[in-house]
């Protein structure tokens, strides 16, 4: 199957770390499916021949000197990539080369992004599972839409959109997090394809409370960028029923407005205030053209 569809062409990146067991293999299956695409490895700082055994499997290699993380990793390929569509896959053996037909497809039925979206027995464990669950429950009701798989690596992409937030994403491996809020808080159709995810090959290189206390901090700051209001507005609305009520305690025991409830009810009003300019600056970055 060739990349070439009309006059788009398809670039593939690949982040990868010390990767050496299973990198050959996935160049290989994806030149497979696709003759013709550009295969981008980006090597994060890697300390055994993976950037070596990507070149022999016929894959373009871009090499970190040290690791600076998965998403540094992403934004590397993407700067270096020529691809109309960008497809995201982990180097470690999980995704299928299989199923990026399927991902591009969804494209051409005029979505701007597709992600693959991992079953119940593709996650490590289950504190992975349950961690991705509530990532996924917090993210539909900041954005309004169904979200299920957020923190999927693979996914299929227009390359000019994908390029437009290169300046939002982290360096580590909150990226796929931050783009996919950044394309449903634009406006741009976002979709899931349900896939099933190997075992990876090798050692995860998440640690899983460094990097869950991380993507907890990113879940706070995509709700606070991408959407303010409704996290503001929840929390204001808590402030004014506790001024509330602490008034009709003091009035019904002592017959007076405090200054406590003063202070409460204030403090609803500046943060609801806060949450209603915030929502106006999100609206105007994220403004389509």
């Amino acid at each position: 199957m060739t990349a070439t569809r009309g006059t788009v062409r398809l670039s593939i990146i690949i982040p990868a770390k010390n990767e050496g067991a299973v990198i050959g293999d996935v160049v290989s299956s994806v030149r497979a499916v696709y003759e013709d695409a550009e295969i981008l490895v980006v090597d994060d700082g890697s300390t055994d021949d993976t950037a070596k055994l990507a070149k022999e499997s016929g894959a373009r290699v871009v090499s970190h000197p040290v690791s600076l993380g998965n998403g540094a990793a992403i934004k590397s390929g993407a700067r270096a990539a020529g691809g109309d569509i960008f497809v995201m896959m982990d180097g470690d053996g999980q995704h299928k080369a299989e199923d990026i037909p399927s991902l591009i497809a969804k494209l051409d039925g005029g979505y701007d992004m597709a992600i693959g979206a991992r079953d119940s027995g593709s996650h490590a464990g289950i504190g992975r599972l349950a961690a991705n669950g509530l990532y996924n429950v917090f993210a539909s009701m900041i954005s309004g839409h169904r979200v299920l798989d957020l923190t999927s690596g693979f996914r299929a992409v227009r390359a000019e959109l994908f390029k437009k937030f290169l300046y939002l994403l982290p360096n580590g491996f909150s990226y796929p997090t931050t783009i996919t809020m950044a394309f449903l808080r634009s406006g741009y159709p976002v979709t899931f394809m349900p896939i099933k995810a190997e075992k990876r090959t090798g050692t995860s290189h998440i640690r899983p409370i460094r990097d869950g206390v991380r993507f907890l901090a990113i879940i706070f700051k995509i709700a606070t960028l991408y959407a303010p209001l409704k996290v503001f507005l929840p929390i204001s609305g808590l402030f004014f029923v506790s001024g509330l009520s602490y008034y009709a305690y003091t009035y019904f025991t002592m017959g007076r407005f405090t200054n406590m409830s003063m202070l409460i009810l204030s403090a609803s009003v500046i943060i609801f205030l806060i949450g209603l300019i915030s929502e106006q600056i999100t609206a105007l970055t994220f403004t389509r053209s």
